[in-house]
């Protein structure tokens, strides 16, 4: 349901969809203690995400629950990346699992528990299901979060700041090792189909070579960098490469798939795959670290708190304003509503000819297609 509804918002449910990261509870705070404070409203904290939608499990929020969690990482009412209640995983009596149809069992709670309207804190996939359920008939507005900040329509994501961090301090501790042991060291990054947390994340590190889904490299490129650097006398090098790059021969490393996902795919393994031919063919002893749910936890830095106190307050400001169908959103320094729509219209991906692409280049970093 888009555009502006007046009516009072006595009752306004919240609920964190998709991958935690830090970031959400702050989110949750500023939504809930303006609500409550300044507009009088009564909170309902959703639990899971959308699976509690579609299985109606929820709680009362009271201000003793909001506070004194903002720098805590995770969120407090759970959350989940298996709840889409249009492709919902249901397990039959024979023990086998079947996809169906719930999005009529999350219509039914929001109706039965008198929501007024619904702030659903979440990424591309959250933002997908939130502009379905307004088509429902739900008050919908949305706070972009993923680490991977692939969200079109904002700037930034809260929660990615706080990931770079995690694999900045990584490299930071990886150099040491490296270049104690003279070996070639290979971190492994999230981001699904996007390499802004490996780019990122690798400039700040300073590694020397960056492997991202955007720019397909060579093998010959990758050899040649480590080699040339051990010939020049630095006899360590560290690659920082992002889970969703495609390797030439063999494309893109996915570990399993998960039909209860959406996207049921799981990446997972490129890190090794590099690794690997990287010690058979420049012939470095090489290691390979993986960072996994590591970017995901832990307490935001000051930069996603902020950042996500703006997001959750705007939220609030816009459910009262009745600015529904809408997602707040970063523009340049500034907060700002955004149409859902527009927030999912495509994925945001790094441009190849990104200023930090052309910047680690500047600075003699490889991004393996020279």
């Amino acid at each position: 349901m888009s555009g502006s509804s007046r009516r009072h918002i006595s009752r306004l449910g919240i609920l964190t969809g998709g991958g935690d990261c830090p970031g959400l509870n702050a989110v949750i705070r500023a939504v809930a203690k303006p609500a409550m404070h300044d507009y009088g409203m009564e909170v309902i904290g959703i639990e899971d995400g959308f699976e509690g939608l579609v299985e109606g499990r929820m709680r009362h929020l009271h201000n003793a629950d909001v506070s004194g969690i903002l720098s805590t990482g995770g969120t407090i009412l759970g959350t989940s990346n298996k709840g889409d209640p249009w492709h919902y995983p249901r397990e039959k009596r024979d023990g086998t699992l079947e996809i169906v149809d719930a999005s009529q069992s999350a219509l039914e709670n929001y109706r039965r528990w008198g929501l007024d309207a619904l702030v659903a804190i979440g990424g591309d996939g959250t933002m997908h299901i939130a502009r379905k359920l307004g088509g429902l008939g739900m008050n919908i507005v949305g706070v972009p979060k993923t680490i991977d900040n692939d969200l079109e329509g904002t700037d930034l994501t809260f929660g990615h700041d706080s990931a770079v961090a995690v694999v900045t301090e990584a490299i930071d501790r990886l150099h040491t090792t490296a270049s104690s042991h003279h070996r070639v060291m290979v971190i492994e990054v999230m981001g699904r189909y996007a390499g802004w947390i490996a780019l990122r994340g690798g400039l700040a590190g300073g590694a020397d070579i960056i492997l991202i889904p955007e720019i397909a490299f060579q093998w010959e490129s990758v050899f040649r960098k480590v080699v040339d650097r051990s010939r020049r006398g630095k006899r360590f090098s560290i690659v920082c490469v992002s889970e969703g790059t495609s390797c030439p021969g063999v494309g893109m490393i996915i570990r399993t798939r998960d039909k209860k996902r959406t996207d049921p795919n799981q990446l997972g393994g490129v890190g090794d795959y590099v690794a690997r031919m990287i010690e058979e063919q420049a012939h470095k002893e090489t290691r390979v670290t993986v960072l996994g749910h590591l970017q995901r936890g832990g307490s935001p830095t000051a930069f996603d708190r902020n950042l996500a106190t703006r997001f959750g307050v705007q939220a609030c400001r816009m459910v009262a304003a009745g600015e529904f169908g809408k997602m707040a959103a970063l523009r340049g320094t500034s907060i700002v509503s955004v149409e859902i729509e527009e927030a999912i219209a495509r994925q945001k991906v790094v441009p190849p000819e990104h200023e930090l692409v052309r910047a680690a280049r500047a600075v003699g970093t490889s991004m393996g297609d020279e």
